[in-house]
C-alpha cells in the first residue's frame, strides 16, 4: 500500500469524513520518496473546534508516519459549511526549504 492510501484509510477509519483528499506532493520537492503530502478533511467532527484541535487530532492519527515516514502533511481541517464557504479552493502548499531526513 502506498503511503497516500495508509494516509487516506487511517484518516477515513479514524474520522467520519464527508469529504477526504489526500494529495502527494512529494514530486515537487523530495527525491523520489513518498513524503509531502496535503490532506483536505472535511468533517461535522470539527464542528465547534480551533484550528489547534483539528489538526491535533490528525497529527494524532497519523502519529507513526509522521516519526517515520513523512516530512511535510499541510493539513486543511474544515466543518462542510467552511468547505462549502469557501468555494472548495485550498491554497497551494509552500515550497520545501528542505531539511528532510531522507535527503
Amino acid at each position: 500500500m502506498s503511503m497516500q492510501q495508509q494516509i487516506h484509510t487511517k484518516l477515513s477509519d479514524a474520522i467520519h469524513c464527508t469529504h477526504l483528499e489526500v494529495i502527494n506532493e512529494s514530486h515537487m520537492h523530495s527525491r523520489g520518496t513518498e513524503s509531502h503530502f496535503k490532506v483536505i478533511v472535511v468533517s461535522e467532527e470539527f464542528s465547534g473546534l480551533r484550528l489547534l484541535p483539528r489538526h491535533r487530532r490528525i497529527n494524532e492519527v497519523l502519529k507513526s508516519e509522521l516519526a517515520n515516514d513523512i516530512h511535510a502533511l499541510a493539513i486543511h481541517a474544515h466543518t462542510p459549511e467552511e468547505f462549502s464557504e469557501q468555494s472548495e479552493q485550498v491554497p497551494a502548499s509552500p515550497n520545501c526549504l528542505g531539511g528532510s531526513k531522507f535527503d
